[in-house]
């Protein structure tokens, strides 16, 4: 039964990465660190089309890994919790992807170079678990942006 189940469970990521693979961001996804045949196809389901969002804040507020807000005009905080509105299942993901660049630690990565840091001015773990997350969605953000403005002006002309 656990082979069946195990079996199951490989023709399953395989048909995702394959569905995936028709996606015009699929080359740009998968060259990023941290992402694999199992994360990537997850990511982009989850996000689905990165240019339904109109800046990088509106991703990272839909993925709920953008810092909450502190309105009050008497009292000025140094930290603020995140405001954690969105995607629950996509925070899991991101969380799965730093906890992969943690294990390979890919010195010449912006992002876990980033985490490095964070980690020395010795954050709390969910506090720069979160903050990469973050930087990881703006990057995520820019590079799809670019690759489908070019997918774009390759078609124009």
């Amino acid at each position: 039964m656990l082979n069946t189940a195990s079996e199951t469970v490989e023709s399953l990521r395989a048909k995702m990465d394959e569905t995936a693979s028709i996606l015009p961001e699929y080359p740009v996804v998968m060259a990023m660190n941290g992402v694999g045949p199992s994360l990537g196809p997850q990511l982009m389901a989850e996000i689905g089309d990165v240019t339904r969002f109109t800046h990088r804040g509106a991703l990272t507020a839909f993925a709920g890994v953008d810092p909450g807000k502190n309105d009050s005009s008497q009292h000025i905080q140094k930290s603020v919790p995140t405001t954690k509105k969105g995607s629950p299942s996509l925070r899991k993901t991101l969380f799965q992807i730093m906890n992969g660049l943690i294990k390979r630690s890919p010195a010449d990565d912006p992002v876990y170079a980033f985490m490095d840091k964070k980690r020395a001015q010795e954050k709390p773990y969910y506090v720069y678990m979160t903050a990469v997350a973050n930087k990881f969605l703006r990057i995520y953000y820019g590079r799809g942006k670019e690759y489908f403005s070019t997918i774009v002006e390759t078609e124009e002309t």
